[in-house]
């Protein structure tokens, strides 16, 4: 009888050496950024990239792709849809003409939302003083200029906050010294520089209430060291620019005014 020789020594060897193998192989290899190189190319007829008749007509097909667009953009942006009958601008010590306007509107529009949506209402209405970017000219009104006042992609949010929180905002404003525009609060500084008459909507102030103060979703996050909207109660979203409560204000408006109500008095 022939003897086979035991090969289950190599073979198991073998076996592991195989499965190792296949194992590495199908690892998830991992990739790391060492390098990121850029170079701007200008679409000019002096393009570096292309010369000659070739640049050029490459240039000049872009610039009649775009055209038709920005000719249209352009359009509905100087088309004139309202008038001011002053110029409202930013400058003041506690409250602006710009302000009292943005605040006033922002309230108006975004409880008429919120109202249909939630059921229920805006109390205070409170923007940031450098958001504001532009004037609004004495004259015709253009989209144009709400895209200049307001520049940012900023949408509505409701905080709903409690009265120590408004008593933040009150302290916040008077530490600040800065005119940021508000509506439905107001409040007076006494010689000691200490904020008294504190009313939301003309009412005191009430320890059990829920106020619900429309702002930006910027300001909602903390920004401008507004870190008292971070410990709200409730948050909604309006999904609405605060661009466009600008412009659809204007259009349904068609003469332009800011209210000079005193907001905030000092002694």
């Amino acid at each position: 009888m022939v003897k086979l020789k035991n090969y289950n020594g190599v073979v198991k060897q073998f076996v592991l050496l195989l499965t190792f193998i296949t194992v590495i192989s199908c690892a998830e290899k991992k990739y790391a950024v060492t390098k990121i190189e850029g170079k701007e190319i200008g679409i000019t007829d002096n393009n570096s990239e292309v010369t000659g008749s070739s640049a050029s007509k490459q240039a000049k097909h872009i610039e009649n792709f775009i055209k038709p667009y920005r000719d249209r953009i352009d359009a509905d942006l100087s088309t004139v849809v309202g008038n001011a009958t002053e110029t409202l601008d930013k400058s003041g010590e506690w409250q602006t003409p710009m302000g009292n306007f943005l605040a006033d509107i922002t309230f108006e529009k975004s409880d008429k939302v919120f109202q249909l949506r939630e059921k229920k209402a805006i109390d205070i209405c409170l923007l940031n003083h450098g958001g504001i970017r532009s004037i609004i000219p004495k004259g015709n009104i253009t989209a144009r200029i709400a895209y200049e006042v307001m520049p940012f992609e900023n949408s509505a949010i409701v905080i709903g906050l409690k009265s120590e929180q408004i008593l933040e905002i009150v302290n916040y404003i008077v530490s600040e010294k800065k005119p940021h525009p508000l509506k439905g609060l107001t409040f007076t500084i006494d010689k000691n520089n200490q904020p008294k008459a504190i009313l939301v909507k003309g009412n005191p102030l009430q320890n059990d209430k829920v106020y619900y103060v429309v702002t930006s979703d910027y300001l909602s996050n903390g920004g401008d060291n507004m870190n008292f909207f971070k410990k709200g109660v409730e948050k909604y979203d309006l999904n609405y620019k605060l661009r466009n409560i600008i412009i659809d204000y204007f259009k349904e408006n068609k003469t332009i005014t800011a209210n000079k109500d005193i907001r905030i008095a000092k002694e």
